[in-house]
Parts: C-alpha cells; structure tokens; sequence
C-alpha cells in the first residue's frame, strides 16, 4: 500500500461506517413532529367566504428508522420510536398500512364534508353503499373470509350503513360469539359466519394498557356517494389517516358561512370526526403540539374524551407545558365545543 493509499484509507472507512449507520434499516420506525398545514389553500368551497385568520391541520413524519434517528430518538422525548412488528399488527405489510391510510383519509374528508354541511344548513345528499374492507389482521377470523374491497351490507340480518355502526355492534360482543357477515365480492353476494377473538392491540393501546376486547379482526371504512351544493374540494395527495377531521369541519364550515369564525386567530388542531360530529382520539399529539407551535398557531383543539384519564387532551396539556408554548390548549368532544369556544372569543387585535 503506498503512501497516497494509506492517506485515503481512513476516509474510506469513515465513508462506509457513515453509509452504514445511514442505508442499514434497523425493525423500528421513528416519528417526529411533523408541520402545521393552513387549509385554506387545501380546501376550496365553491365561493366560499374568506378567513382573516387560519385553520390548520397538524402532522407528524414518520420514517424507517437508521442508527442515527434511532439514536437521536433515544434522548428526545418529542421523536417515538415504533416497532415495526406493533404498527404493523393490524395489517399484512407496509403497503396494506399506507392503502388503509388513504382510505381512511377519504373516509375522514367525507364525514367532515357532511357534519359541516349539515350544520351550515346547506344541501348534502348521502346514499349509503355498506361498509367497504380495506385490511385484515393475520391469523384473525376475517383473514380467511375477505379481501379488500368486499362490501360489507348486514350483521345478523341487519343492515349496516356505517363502518361506525358496525364498530359499535361488535363491541357489543364477547369472546366466542358468532356473527353472520353478508357482503358482496365485485357484484356477488356472499356471507360468512364468524367467530369472534381477542384483537392485538394497536401501539396507542399497548402504550396506555388498555385490556384486549373481542372482534373478527377488519379494518373498514364507509362507503358511499355525496353530494353537495355547493361544491368542495379536499387536497390530500400529502396527507393520510383519519385525524385531520375535526379542522377540516371547521375550515368547510367557515367558507361556508358568512360570519368568520377565525375571527383573526391562527387555529390548530387534531381530531377524527364522525358523522354525528364527535371528535376522536388521535395518535401523535405531543408531536402536534410543537408543530403547531413552531407555525405560531394561538389556539390547539384536542379529542378530551370526555375526560378520560391520559386523553389526548391531558397529554396536549402537559407537551405544551413543556415546551413553554403561549399557545392555548382546548378540549372538544364534539365539533360544537370548538364552535362554542370560537363564538366567546373577541375578534383579534
């Protein structure tokens, strides 16, 4: 080895040691606060009114992790770091995950869309299609009997219109229980008789040691056709999950009505939303919170889950405490708590 070799031979080690730490995938993913996004350019109501202040949704990132946001996540409480097994459980690979989060987010935007006409009081037609499977959970009784797309219509004779409505009918049920599933394959009508078994629990569940509960093992999102007057739009291309319901509501609701309800403020938050205008618990709202903060929103709304202990909105609470943020924390458990709060405050100086 020459002289010129042997001075390079160190910064190649260095190199392939870096390339290493970088490319080499560890069984984790990492997530971290991800941005606070205005809506007003996401969401576009045909002639909508204008807003002086903003809503906005709130993300997190989330990637496969490498030993250096392996390390970095180790210290820094606001980066989580997910075994991949635990994100994964309800679902067969990486790509059934990314779908379900598709539809869910299409899912989320038509609930927003009808729970904001609704309260508007503009026109909105829904016809109902059942309830569509968008994942199965391996070794779960659903695995062997659906696939994505089957459209789920009655429960034991009875019609479901909703992926909420079927939720709550199985929850209702014990461990052994049997349910008879019709649904219909591409045109088909089919049925299947189910037993029930204990659900894995999700990351969110595991972390807050929630007790195992009974189920067939589906993931489902409603299916159906909308119609409005007037017309909506929803970007999404950048965005998945179900948690951007609640400000989207809002922001349709806004341009829908003349009287601003920003009145000035740049208001964040979080939240699903079902079709009776509950909002519900998220994942990843430590994270929000200093997103929010970091695009200097005035105003968080958090799920309070009618106080449930170690809600969304007590963890809100305590993040934002911790990162010494002005921002003002609020707890909702229906679209109207938001609409209450927003009523009270006078219009920003």
């Amino acid at each position: 080895m020459n002289v010129k070799q042997k001075k390079f031979l160190p910064i190649a080690i260095i190199l392939v040691v870096f390339a290493v730490a970088y490319f080499y995938p560890l069984p984790y993913f990492v997530s971290a606060p991800g941005e606070a996004m205005e809506l007003s350019p996401i969401v576009k109501v045909e002639q909508g009114y204008p807003e002086q202040g903003s809503f906005m949704l709130t993300t997190i990132r989330m990637g496969e992790a490498n030993i250096f946001n392996y390390a970095l996540a180790r210290w820094d409480e606001y980066r989580d770091i997910v075994p991949k097994e635990v994100l994964l459980a309800h679902y067969q690979n990486e790509e059934e995950f990314t779908q379900r989060q598709i539809q869910v987010m299409e899912s989320s935007k038509e609930n927003a869309i009808a729970v904001a006409y609704e309260l508007a009081g503009r026109d909105v037609q829904i016809e109902y299609k059942g309830v569509m499977v968008v994942s199965t959970i391996e070794d779960m009784p659903a695995e062997e009997h659906f696939q994505f797309g089957d459209i789920i219509t009655h429960v034991d004779g009875e019609e479901v219109h909703t992926a909420e409505a079927l939720i709550k009918y199985l929850k209702d049920k014990s461990l052994g229980d049997e349910v008879t599933i019709s649904f219909t394959r591409e045109g088909e009508s089919m049925e299947a008789m189910i037993s029930l078994e204990e659900l894995p629990l999700t990351e969110d569940e595991e972390t807050h040691e929630h007790q195992p509960r009974a189920g067939i093992g589906i993931s489902t999102v409603t299916k159906r056709n909308m119609e409005v007057d007037p017309p909506v739009e929803i970007e999404t291309s950048r965005i998945g999950g179900p948690s951007a319901g609640l400000m989207f509501s809002l922001e349709i609701y806004n341009q829908l009505t003349e009287h601003d309800i920003t009145k000035g403020y740049r208001v964040a938050g979080t939240g699903t939303i079902a079709p009776d205008g509950m909002v519900g618990r998220i994942g990843g709202i430590h994270q929000k919170i200093v997103a929010a903060d970091k695009a200097g929103a005035e105003i968080f709304f958090a799920p309070h889950e009618e106080g449930a202990e170690e809600s969304n909105y007590q963890r809100a609470l305590t993040a934002a405490e911790d990162i010494g943020t002005e921002m003002k924390i609020v707890p909702v458990d229906y679209i109207k708590d938001a609409l209450d709060y927003l009523s009270e405050l006078p219009v920003h100086k």
